[in-house]
């Protein structure tokens, strides 16, 4: 059953994911910027960036049509839509049964879709480079994602966010060798969904990630960044309630113990956002820059941990 109250509950944490988003890429760069013994930007750097390119004039390509127009809002909107239904606060999803892990990699996929249809619909060759990149990084992360999914949502009987995060917690499905081969290679894809070394670099136009932003400007080039930072913030909290969804609140607590709970609740996930984005910090500056196109070994590993976690799971292992 969705009461008024959870469906409340998601809307808020989709608004303040959003707000905060720019923050911990900020705090990724603030990272980044000391470990090569610089002063770096602030970490609110991103804001301003934002904000400045709020207010400049958009210039549209001639070759551009909808699609291009439209994408800044669908990126924004689909992953505000995820950010809505994952299990933050609580242990369960906030839209109940809609919160479904099928539903969240379809708005992934519609996501990138129309980022990739962006960067080839106006023509540019540097948009088009960066379109194929996003094609190639979908072929290879979407299937560890999608059989490390299948597996959490096989040891779960469900592929309801809530049921999964609720039988973690309760040790329901208990850290055998196939759930932490799975975390292993979810985490990896997410470390390349956020666009880090060797990879990429999300922060740079001039990377083959932000290849399709060529021809953006004006707010819906602000659009288009900020949809990239709330992108890498959802993609971390999928991973924490999918594979750490401890610290949410279980069960229906009320009055004063429900508020002081989701107080902890939240302190405890922007903890552990916190920490994951500083262990991805420096990884991304103990490694050197690759050509992308060399990568693919990495890759093939991170699949055979999850096929590994699909074996072992055959085998009750």
């Amino acid at each position: 059953m969705i009461s008024i109250g959870l469906i409340l509950l998601g809307l808020l944490q989709a608004i303040v994911l959003l707000l905060v988003a720019p923050l911990f890429s900020g705090f990724s760069r603030v990272l980044r910027a000391k470990m090569h013994n610089r002063r770096g930007p602030s970490i609110f750097q991103n804001y301003r960036d934002l904000a400045k390119l709020m207010k400049r004039q958009e210039v549209i390509p001639e070759q551009a049509g909808w699609v291009f127009r439209a994408t800044p809002y669908i990126m924004i909107a689909s992953m505000l839509l995820v950010a809505t239904i994952i299990p933050i606060i609580t242990a369960q999803s906030p839209f109940g049964w809609v919160g479904d892990l099928i539903l969240v990699i379809y708005l992934f996929a519609l996501s990138r879709f129309f980022f990739v249809l962006s960067g080839m619909e106006t023509g540019s060759t540097f948009g088009g480079i960066g379109a194929r990149r996003e094609l190639l990084v979908s072929s290879l992360v979407e299937p560890i994602m999608l059989l490390v999914l299948f597996v959490i949502a096989l040891l779960a009987s469900s592929t309801n966010l809530g049921v999964i995060s609720t039988k973690v917690i309760s040790g329901v499905i208990p850290y055998s060798t196939a759930v932490w081969l799975g975390t292993i290679a979810f985490a990896f894809a997410s470390y390349v969904e956020m666009g880090k070394l060797p990879f990429d670099l999300a922060e740079a136009e001039q990377e083959l990630q932000e290849g399709p932003l060529t021809e953006f400007s004006g707010h819906s080039l602000a659009l288009m960044k900020w949809g990239i930072y709330l992108k890498q913030l959802v993609v971390v909290s999928l991973f924490m309630a999918v594979f750490v969804p401890f610290g949410s609140v279980v069960g229906n607590p009320s009055g004063l113990s429900w508020i002081l709970l989701g107080l902890l609740a939240v302190v405890a996930f922007f903890l552990k956002v916190a920490i994951f984005y500083f262990v991805v910090g420096v990884l991304e500056n103990a490694v050197a820059r690759t050509r992308f196109m060399n990568a693919s070994a990495v890759f093939w590993t991170a699949l055979a941990a999850a096929i590994l976690s699909f074996v072992f799971y055959l085998a009750n292992v």
